[in-house]
């Protein structure tokens, strides 16, 4: 009976220059999915202990989602995992584009990558047929042009579809991605350098195989319903960007909250995509400003009225979709007149990336954010981090712990935008002060010495995306709790309030109109069991290979359990959607403990956590008990309350 999933792996070794098929039992794919599940499932019994990331020894896995090519809509996401040479644990990212369809019609559900390359190479992959490439020609070459180049290359073999990496992973940054799609990037946990460490420019996937469902009518009329809603939900007409800043005020002046209507989030990201939360989230404090140290005292209007979206979607020449998507949230922006950025086309800047450059480093020279996206995506770099590290850098140099003798002549000053971007090009290209800085943040505090460390934001060594924590406790929760530190896409309290889990799931606390903000900032038996519905959710969305956004724009919309019992004929409950969860996180815990990550080591830093709170703006006065809270979070996942999992319960 069709299922879904192909049913099997493609092992390559690069050493050997070999390649086999392994096949993947009915049980195996029930109890983990595939995407992220499959993934760790794998990797855990086939990275041994003690591992070098950068080691031979160390798997890379391509891996997409249970749903991708079924006739789902939303389902076109893939993960890269790995041992995180960044963290030391278990790593993944996640991505959009069109690469997910592409391994499932090679054949596989995923590619795992093993050995070294003695030299450059790429993989040429046509249904079960792997080719050996010489990539020479493209070593050193930015990401963008690389992935042109092998498309181009391989234009007479049909509809194709590549993953490269971009100097940045060449030079082993612990901080560089896997882009697809010209700038699409699976950017976190240091995948990159995973990459680069085996000496693998790229892979190019050509696949013709049929990806089969149990009941495909089923799965047509669930995506005909949600496609209509999509088609239905739209901000009125009057609904600016100007006046986001005014919604993100009202929202943090609120006392109390309720549910929400996903649908609200699914029109904003199709008018404006993430960048709507540019300014709406200055005035609430969702956006860290200074280094995290600041807030809206130091990035007023007079600031922030420069990242207004409406003025980064006047460039927006096309919208742009990953596969099975029906939201559109990217763009392609015309930027002929900017000089400094290579050629006339590029993709729109995400929130992420306007945020970590601009409010971080107290920039609002919009320009500049268009050529940092474009070098960021050219170089192969994460935004977060490589944001988070600069504003390190900044903060470091105004408190005199390094100097221009130390940076080579810069001047790293908040808002100073020259500096900024020689700064990024040297990480990218590991040159000069560069070198120092391109691993992240807790690399570089071992060169510049233990002062620093107090102005070092890192969560167990990966760098926090731009949200904070003190603004929503829940999410501070799952920056210290999950396996991947840092994370800002596993949940968070607003994510939980869209999501109508409640509904669906027996144990899921249900939200209420007039719910006490306050509350959420206490270490109490509900944050636990949201947090670990929110943990439990995500890892079952990675391994469908489901949108975040999709997620966000609620259950009762998107059926993601009706989904997957057509796809697969399992017939499963939401509760035990929900255990399956709970093990894909349980085996992703057991790999940290297994690799010496003590999990309270990952406990957010004082900063983070608002200890001491800040004294002024819409955080003043809130700190988090993350400690506390997370013991509630790690009691309500099953584990003990050090955060060590029993994976065979």
């Amino acid at each position: 009976m069709a299922k879904g999933y192909m049913g099997k792996l493609l092992i390559v070794n690069l050493s050997e220059r070999s390649f086999r098929e392994e096949s993947i039992s009915d049980d195996v794919y029930q109890s983990y999915l595939s995407g992220t599940g499959l993934g760790v499932y794998y990797l855990y019994n086939n990275i041994p202990q003690g591992t070098n990331p950068m080691g031979p020894d160390n798997l890379l896995g391509f891996m997409s989602g249970l749903m991708t090519g079924t006739g789902s809509v939303m389902t076109g996401r893939w993960s890269v995992v790995t041992k995180s040479p960044l963290t030391g644990g278990w790593g993944d990212a996640n991505c959009g584009g069109n690469l997910s369809i592409q391994i499932k019609k090679c054949g596989y559900d995923g590619i795992i990558i093993g050995g070294k390359s003695l030299k450059p190479v790429y993989l040429y992959i046509q249904d079960s047929t792997v080719t050996f490439c010489d990539a020479s020609h493209l070593w050193g070459m930015d990401a963008i042009d690389s992935e042109r180049l092998l498309l181009e290359e391989n234009k007479n073999k049909g509809n194709t579809a590549a993953a490269v990496i971009g100097p940045a992973g060449e030079k082993l940054s612990l901080i560089s991605g896997i882009s697809n799609d010209f700038g699409r990037y699976a950017a976190r946990s240091g995948v990159g350098a995973v990459m680069g460490s085996k000496h693998l420019k790229g892979i190019v996937l050509k696949g013709t195989k049929k990806i089969e469902s149990n009941d495909p009518k089923s799965i047509r009329a669930i995506s005909k319903e949600y496609i209509e809603k999509i088609k239905n939900a739209k901000l009125p007409g009057m609904v600016k960007g100007s006046m986001l800043p005014i919604m993100g005020h009202l929202t943090g002046t609120q006392k109390t909250y309720g549910p929400m209507d996903g649908m609200m989030t699914a029109s904003a990201m199709k008018k404006w995509g993430t960048i709507a939360n540019n300014t709406m989230g200055i005035p609430n404090g969702d956006n860290p400003v200074k280094n995290w140290g600041g807030s809206i005292r130091d990035y007023s209007w007079r600031y922030y009225r420069s990242i207004n979206p409406d003025k980064i979607i006047n460039r927006e020449i096309k919208k742009y979709s990953c596969y099975s998507c029906v939201i559109g949230c990217g763009g392609i922006c015309d930027v002929k007149n900017i000089d400094a950025i290579k050629g006339d086309e590029t993709h729109k800047p995400e929130y992420e990336t306007v945020n970590a450059f601009g409010p971080l480093l107290l920039n609002n020279n919009l320009e500049s954010l268009f050529v940092i996206n474009d070098m960021l995506n050219r170089g192969g770099m994460d935004s977060i981090s490589a944001g988070n590290t600069i504003a390190f850098a900044i903060e470091c140099y105004e408190n005199g712990l390094i100097d221009k003798a130390y940076t080579g002549g810069l001047e790293l000053h908040w808002g100073n935008v020259e500096s900024i971007i020689v700064l990024l090009r040297q990480m990218i290209a590991r040159e000069g002060v560069g070198a120092i800085f391109a691993d992240g943040v807790k690399k570089a505090t071992e060169a510049i010495g233990v002062e620093s460390q107090a102005y070092a934001m890192h969560v167990g060594g990966q760098e926090p995306g731009m949200h904070d924590a003190r603004m929503d406790p829940i999410l501070g929760i799952h920056y210290a709790a999950d396996p991947t530190p840092g994370r800002h896409t596993i949940g968070g309290g607003m994510y939980y309030n869209i999501m109508h889990l409640w509904d669906y799931v027996s144990w899921a606390p249900k939200v209420t109109k007039g719910s006490n903000k306050a509350d959420d900032y206490l270490a109490s038996d509900e944050i636990g069991l949201k947090s670990a519905a929110n943990a439990c959710i995500k890892q079952v969305l990675d391994g469908s290979g489901g949108c975040f956004f999709a997620m966000a724009s609620g259950f009762n919309h998107w059926r993601l359990f009706d989904y997957l019992n057509a796809t697969t004929g399992w017939h499963m409950t939401p509760d035990q959607y929900m255990k399956t969860g709970r093990r894909i996180q349980s085996l992703r815990q057991a790999f940290n403990i297994r690799e010496g990550v003590n999990p309270m080591d990952n406990a957010l830093n004082n900063r983070l956590a608002g200890n001491p709170p800040l004294k002024e703006g819409p955080l003043a006065g809130k700190s988090i008990p993350i400690g506390e809270m997370m013991k509630k979070h790690f009691k309500y996942m099953g584990w003990d309350e050090n955060g060590i999992p029993d994976i065979n319960s």
